[in-house]
């Protein structure tokens, strides 16, 4: 039932994500109707929770990261992928957003910060890279990827 709750609330996003472009503009709207303070933003945090506890989440880990990929293209996100990591203050491999990247940093402990970013939602356009970082803290890192492209580059 949680993995089917959390297909349903990414699929919401995506439909709020629509065929906007992927740039700041995009990550204010994201933030307004999907509040890190608001209950669709804690749902999705509980369930990224019940995931990882229930084992249909982040079923992966290297360098002491948790991931896994829990929507393909095509599925209930429409032309996104929905990842899931979790992280602590740790540096991901680097990896270039062919087509970009909407995420959301949910914390678990500490004041975690992604890239900088605070608790809530970030854009990436288009050909953007980087090594992911988490610095701060515990946090769950969910992101969608246009037609599930990354690529990962091999960079130290």
């Amino acid at each position: 039932m949680s993995a089917e709750s959390f297909n349903q609330l990414v699929g919401k996003v995506a439909g709020a994500i629509g065929d906007r472009p992927l740039d700041g503009a995009l990550a204010a709207h994201l933030n307004a109707v999907f509040p890190a303070d608001g209950d669709d933003f804690k749902r999705l945090a509980d369930l990224c929770a019940k995931g990882e506890a229930e084992g249909w989440l982040m079923a992966r880990e290297a360098g002491g990261i948790k991931f896994g990929r829990a929507v393909k293209p095509g599925g209930e996100a429409g032309r996104f992928s929905v990842d899931v990591v979790r992280m602590k203050d740790v540096r991901g491999p680097h990896h270039v957003h062919t087509n970009g990247e909407i995420g959301a940093v949910f914390p678990i402990e500490g004041s975690p910060r992604f890239d900088e970013f605070p608790p809530g939602w970030y854009v990436y356009g288009p050909g953007s890279e980087h090594h992911p970082t988490v610095s701060g803290g515990d946090a769950y890192v969910l992101y969608l990827l246009p037609d599930g492209a990354i690529e990962f580059t091999g960079k130290p």
